[in-house]
């Protein structure tokens, strides 16, 4: 094999990934790095943002939404490999508040006083128009009747990771998130989980795009679905919904 053709087999595969999905791709990029020796790039944004970059010819081989209409986005514009899309992940949403919280646990259900907990501060959560965290989290504050009392003092974010980092830092009393990034944050803890049927499901697809440079995207996208990338994703907190080997 010429050192071109060696090469191009060791192309590294660019993956366009959901924000909340960073320290456990990170993990399973390098298992599957030291296995295989290709390297895995991955950029980190907000489903939408990454969506309107594949749009305007971003380079990448790999995309992985925070939800549904995000993927559909991306395969309306002809940019998905036929026969490559999966729904990888399942997650739910919660509240946080930062780790010195002193008023305990919120009970999220119907008519729920978030308003009062918030006093003069801010709820920090994704873009609601776009972020699909934020998304999700409209409407499950629209479902349990909170969304008019709280929708004034919503501080919204560019991605799940910037909501997040607001109420570590303390500049939001509390944020709504994935439980996944709760997790990755010692700064925060949850004080109250939204019930599953406040807010459509929250799905994460995965597809190869037609525009994929890299041999290896295809190896490394059914890596995504295997045991060993399974362990990592529900280490994490998330849920595995496709089957892996």
């Amino acid at each position: 094999m010429s050192s071109a053709a060696t090469a191009d087999a060791k192309s590294p595969v660019v993956v366009f990934a959901a924000a909340s999905l960073k320290n456990a791709l990170d993990a399973i990029a390098k298992d599957w790095t030291k296995e295989s020796g290709v390297e895995v790039k991955a950029s980190y944004a907000a489903s939408s943002a990454l969506a309107k970059q594949l749009e305007q010819d971003a380079p990448a081989d790999l995309f992985i939404s925070a939800d549904v209409p995000w993927m559909d986005y991306v395969e309306k514009k002809d940019l998905v490999a036929a026969g490559t899309r999966a729904d990888l992940l399942g997650n739910k949403l919660v509240l946080v508040a930062p780790a010195d919280w002193s008023k305990g646990d919120v009970e999220l259900k119907s008519g729920a006083d978030l308003a009062g907990l918030l006093g003069d501060g801010r709820l920090a959560m994704g873009e609601v128009s776009s972020v699909p965290a934020g998304k999700y989290g409209k409407a499950a504050l629209e479902k349990l009747g909170i969304w008019d009392s709280v929708s004034a003092k919503v501080a919204g974010a560019e991605n799940v990771r910037a909501a997040l980092a607001l109420v570590s830092r303390g500049e939001a009393p509390l944020g709504i998130v994935y439980k996944t990034d709760a997790a990755a944050d010692k700064g925060v803890k949850i004080v109250g989980t939204f019930p599953a049927d406040s807010h459509p499901p929250i799905i994460y697809p995965a597809a190869q795009l037609k525009g994929a440079k890299s041999p290896n995207a295809g190896a490394f996208l059914k890596f995504l679905s295997s045991a060993a990338a399974k362990k990592q994703f529900e280490a994490a907190g998330f849920t595995v919904v496709t089957s892996g080997s």
